[in-house]
């Protein structure tokens, strides 16, 4: 089983940069696809970004089409997501998630995946 710890969150303002990274172990990190989900305060998880296990696919929600970037180095065991062009509706705690490759399903589901990070959160200030 694999094991997820995110990292990187923060406060920033809005129209700022941030990386987010979510480190793996207990598993081989390529054999898993990767997304990336956030919660908004009071509101339900939702889909960002997923990206397949070798890296050659990505997908996004559209909200964050465009100022988002979800890659991964499979050498360092890494997901990231690169947030440009900040606003205030970004702010969640982000979480990591990943699902072994061969698993069928609605990528854009959290019940498609089965482990999960603990969370980090990410506030934008206006």
């Amino acid at each position: 089983q694999v094991q997820l710890v995110e990292s990187g969150g923060g406060l920033v303002q809005a129209g700022g940069s941030l990386r987010v990274s979510c480190a793996a172990s207990g598993g081989t990190f390529s054999r898993y696809a990767m997304a990336w989900f956030r919660q908004p305060p009071g509101k339900e998880r939702e889909f960002v970004a997923h990206i397949t296990g070798g890296g050659t696919s990505t997908y996004y929600v559209d909200s964050v089409k465009g100022r988002f970037t979800i890659s991964r180095d499979n050498a360092k065991n890494t997901v990231y997501l690169q947030m440009n062009s900040l606003k205030s509706d970004d702010t969640a705690v982000y979480y990591c998630a990943a699902r072994e490759n061969w698993r069928t399903g609605n990528i854009y589901s959290r019940y498609a995946y089965g482990y999960w990070g603990q969370g980090t959160q990410v506030t934008v200030s206006s």
